[in-house]
């Protein structure tokens, strides 16, 4: 594939998606070249101790469109985002989480946008009034609760900055970020808010999420540390940008 002329690029991190990454890539895959026949699929395995990297590879050998980041050490979601933007040809760059709980269909909408609206970023919501979400209370009542947070701190006029589902120009996101020092769940919100302050229009657009985990372990699938991480990390990122003014 020539490299210059790649549209789209999707990053997809993964960790510990063994059981599930080669047939969700195949399909991210198919998707894709449905309405964007010049892509590429970039897939980080975020220092995976599962089987993740040979599934990858098995997808790899099936479909070239499909390239690998691996590293051995985990780095957490916004480092193996980092290392995808990074490898990154396209002339936009779209984030997709792994498990598929958000449907690689979405994408298609998410660059007719781009592209017609001459927008800049788009970004999925889970609290857009048109999403369709199935997944468990505590899940809400978390969104909803770091909604309000980043309301207080940054003044962004976003409903939702962390589903994992987002698409930019990659002009726009390899600058801002080489800038990010954040490597967890609060990346997006780094990479958000700097995006922001520098004037760039952020799009909300509805999503349709299939939680995948169970309503018994959904509470769990986001870990209390990761919470606590997730919390400190904002705030570090809240005071870092306030001292930047």
């Amino acid at each position: 594939m020539d490299h210059s002329s790649i549209v789209l690029s999707v990053v997809v991190p993964a960790y510990n998606e063994a059981a599930v990454i080669y047939d969700n890539l195949i399909h991210i895959s198919e998707v894709v070249a449905d309405f964007c026949p010049s892509y590429e699929i970039i897939v980080v395995n975020d220092g995976s101790t599962d089987n993740t990297f040979a599934e990858i590879m098995r997808a790899r050998r099936e479909d070239h469109a499909i390239k690998l980041v691996n590293y051995r050490v985990n780095r957490g979601k916004g480092g193996a985002i980092k290392e995808g933007i990074n490898f990154a040809s396209g002339e936009y760059i779209a984030f997709l989480d792994a498990d598929l709980d958000l449907p690689a269909e979405q994408l298609e909408g998410f660059l007719h946008t781009i592209i017609e609206q001459n927008a800049e970023i788009v970004i999925g919501s889970k609290l857009h009034k048109d999403s369709k979400i199935d997944y468990p209370p505590l899940r809400k009542i978390m969104s909803y609760g770091y909604y309000f947070l980043l309301k207080i701190l940054f003044q962004l006029d976003l409903k939702d900055t962390q589903t994992g589902i987002k698409l930019f120009r990659a002009d726009i996101l390899k600058p801002i970020a080489n800038m990010l020092e954040t490597t967890g769940y609060a990346f997006d919100i780094e990479l958000l808010a700097r995006a922001s302050a520098y004037g760039f229009d952020i799009v909300e657009m509805p999503v349709t999420v299939n939680y995948t985990h169970g309503e018994d372990n959904g509470a769990t699938h986001i870990r209390i540390f990761d919470i606590m991480d997730m919390f400190f990390d904002t705030i570090r990122i809240y005071l870092k940008l306030k001292k930047e003014e």
